[in-house]
């Protein structure tokens, strides 16, 4: 398998630093040609700085890291610090970063990049709102039939929502521009919270990676003990969902996922509803398909792959 060129466009988040951290950790897979921050799980300040401390963590500084969007496209930013923490990464203790952060904005970096290299090469994998990504469809919607393929984490169909009864959180806080992303025509994979509701981080999958003895491992775990105690606590399960590193994980095994590639809308006028994914999965309508929702995952595969690639960093 080829290695991808990849950007990753993310608002980390512990769950955030775990599929950058695969990533970096996978350069026979995985070639990341930049990260870019955006608002989401705590404001963009935040975002930008925690994927530097994050790389930083990995050893990583020759990845550029840009700021991007810090506010959605039409509506006000609603941010997840009951979840993540006030800084996003709570957990361990981490240094502020040291590597600087790129003066190019975000969105100018992404679409002079998909520009710059050969048509068809780049894959674009946004953990967070999709902000950054469809502010770059609006402006320079050349790059729509350049990019290879979209691979995301967000979304839902029979998990429902995780923000509100209807709505998962990275499309919720910006349904406008998931709107652009799924309208685009681009090859888009999606990670809904039916995936990654089945990666949980059971005891025995933390202590896995607390006996590597790394930094890397621990800071990983530490961050994992601080990001469960919420979504254990709210759904009543054993251990937290590990959402955004089913991304790279795709990326690198694809074979751990299975799902069918069907019609998905989202809803931006509802009140009720508003940021649900509404995903044909019956095909009960005559929507044309545009996205491949994944339904199922071999959790333990999962982070068995999560777990070896982290020891090597």
């Amino acid at each position: 398998m080829p290695v991808r060129d990849i950007i990753i466009d993310t608002d980390p988040g512990q769950d955030d630093a775990a599929a950058i951290l695969l990533a970096l950790a996978s350069p026979e897979e995985i070639n990341v040609l930049g990260i870019t921050a955006v608002a989401g799980n705590v404001p963009l300040p935040l975002t930008q700085k925690n994927a530097r401390i994050v790389c930083e963590l990995a050893g990583k500084t020759n990845v550029p890291v840009f700021a991007g969007c810090d506010a959605p496209i039409a509506r006000k930013l609603v941010t997840a610090e009951h979840v993540h923490g006030k800084t996003g990464l709570d957990g361990p203790t981490l240094p502020d970063p040291v590597m600087p952060l790129c003066e190019q904005h975000a969105v100018d970096f992404i679409i002079e990049t998909i520009r710059d290299l050969p048509a068809g090469t780049i894959t674009l994998c946004p953990l967070g709102p999709l902000t950054n990504i469809a502010t770059a469809i609006q402006r320079a919607p050349d790059i729509v039939e350049r990019v290879q393929e979209i691979v995301l984490m967000g979304g839902a169909y029979f998990e429902v929502g995780n923000i509100t009864p209807a709505a998962e959180f990275n499309i919720y806080v910006d349904p406008e521009a998931a709107e652009i992303v799924f309208k685009s025509g681009i090859k888009i994979t999606v990670m809904p919270l039916d995936v990654t509701h089945k990666v949980l981080v059971t005891p025995e999958r933390v202590k896995a990676m607390r006996d590597q003895k790394t930094p890397v491992c621990d800071a990983m775990a530490d961050m994992i003990d601080f990001f469960e105690r919420f979504d254990t606590d709210k759904y009543g399960s054993a251990g937290a969902p590990l959402h955004d590193p089913c991304v790279t994980a795709y990326l690198i095994k694809p074979e751990l996922f299975s799902g069918r590639f069907v019609n998905v809308e989202i809803e931006t006028q509802s009140e009720l509803t508003l940021g649900m994914t509404v995903a044909d999965w019956w095909g009960v309508t005559d929507r044309t398909p545009n996205a491949m929702f994944m339904g199922d995952v071999d959790a333990q595969g999962f982070f068995d792959l999560l777990t070896e690639r982290l020891a090597r960093l």
